[in-house]
């Protein structure tokens, strides 16, 4: 189980924060200068009945409003990803010094799975070399300080269902769907490949044998 040591050493005072508009609701960017270089502490995402301004007036209530070139970038790629264009954003952005090495391993790995693709928590575990430790590689992905820089969308269950996320379950398919990922009438994961397992046929594969081959 994951410790919470394990979990990203949040800064709870950031004096910096930017808040924008996108289709799934504002999202907030949470950032600080390390290093000389800005880099993002924490994306949140508006859920359902929560904004991503309450959000970050609970949890940093000292930031302030302020923003960078660099920062501008990854809130117009965030709001992209969004709107279903293929983007993928750097981990030269994100603030991965403030997690733990575990959750680092688990969050690079995450961020290695490509548009148009999923992976399990079990299948993500074992290829960080621990086949029973899907449940922390879940603990890691549902505490992923940077959700859409990390596409931790893209990690599902074993038996195909979704699993959870910081935006809320409907924003997940959402995403997914605007990905080419296909469900079916019971709200499961028809996939063409699932990343970190051999390549499934083109045309898909029947949702009990996509179980079999992620367990």
């Amino acid at each position: 189980m994951l410790r919470t040591a394990d979990k990203c050493l949040y800064v709870r005072h950031m004096n910096r924060k930017i808040i924008r508009p996108t289709p799934f609701g504002s999202v907030g960017i949470i950032w600080t200068v390390l290093n000389n270089n800005p880099r993002i502490v924490r994306v949140l995402l508006s859920k359902p009945g929560l904004s991503a301004e309450h959000q970050a007036s609970q949890v940093y209530p000292n930031s302030q409003a302020s923003s960078c070139t660099e920062i501008d970038a990854v809130a117009a790629a965030i709001k992209g990803i969004l709107e279903g264009d293929d983007i993928e954003i750097s981990l030269d952005v994100a603030g991965l010094d403030l997690c733990s090495a575990f959750q680092q391993s688990v969050l690079r790995t995450e961020h290695r799975i490509p548009r148009g693709s999923v992976s399990t928590y079990r299948l993500i575990a074992t290829h960080l070399g621990n086949q029973n430790g899907a449940r922390a590689v879940g603990n890691a992905l549902a505490n992923n300080p940077f959700p859409l820089i990390v596409p931790c969308h893209r990690a599902i269950r074993s038996d195909l269902h979704l699993g959870g996320y910081q935006g809320g379950l409907e924003m997940k398919r959402a995403l997914l769907e605007k990905e080419g990922i296909r469900f079916d009438a019971s709200e499961r994961v028809v996939c063409a490949q699932f990343h970190y397992h051999r390549i499934m046929p083109n045309n898909g594969i029947q949702p009990t044998r996509a179980a079999d081959a992620c367990r």
